[in-house]
């Protein structure tokens, strides 16, 4: 199933999947692909200062889109894989139109679930990702039979991973010197300033 999702990606551009991470079910295409982000962007409505993320399947490509100094990298390689989301200065690989406009930074998803991991390892490079939630909602889509009545058509793939995936990640802050909690969601904070 993986590889015809990767088929998918990589075969046919503007492809926009929706896959399970360890927290919730997110949207994600390629990285370059700008007609992807711009179905991802109309379905969530999303504004010009969202701040999009990166899921890698490990901290292998982290140098490649973000820099991090050696605290935060340790941070890093204690927490990951797992329901984190870490918002760093991105580098200048990262296309332009995925930063926050005034703070130049990417937030970055090493989730710990099998099927985000192999969907990441398969692809070789990472994926562009939002988590699943519609406008004006509160909650994200948290089954793929819901996900696929509501924005099947307008997608490419829904993976459906049996289960409902309601969390939210946590978000940590590691652009100054000391990290700091953004938001707290189901990864533990005991590491982490606020």
């Amino acid at each position: 199933m993986v590889r015809l999702v990767v088929d998918v990606l990589v075969g046919q551009p503007g492809s926009v999947i929706v896959y399970p991470t360890d927290t919730a079910y997110a949207l994600g295409c390629r990285l370059g692909d700008k007609t992807a982000l711009e179905k991802i962007v109309a379905l969530r409505q999303l504004p010009k200062n969202h701040e999009f993320t990166i899921s890698c399947s490990d901290l292998s490509l982290l140098g490649t889109y973000a820099r991090v100094d050696n605290a935060g990298y340790r941070l890093l390689k204690r927490l990951t894989p797992g329901p984190y989301t870490f918002v760093m200065k991105a580098t200048r690989d990262v296309p332009r139109r995925l930063l926050h406009p005034k703070k130049k930074t990417i937030g970055i998803r090493m989730p710990d679930h099998p099927i985000s991991q192999s969907l990441l390892d398969h692809l070789g490079e990472p994926l562009l990702t939002t988590t699943v939630r519609m406008p004006n909602e509160d909650e994200p889509l948290t089954n793929a039979y819901d996900i696929n009545e509501r924005i099947g058509k307008q997608i490419a793939v829904v993976i459906d991973a049996g289960v409902e995936l309601t969390e939210v990640s946590t978000v940590i802050d590691l652009t100054e010197s000391e990290p700091k909690l953004i938001r707290q969601g189901i990864g533990p904070v005991e590491h982490v300033s606020s």
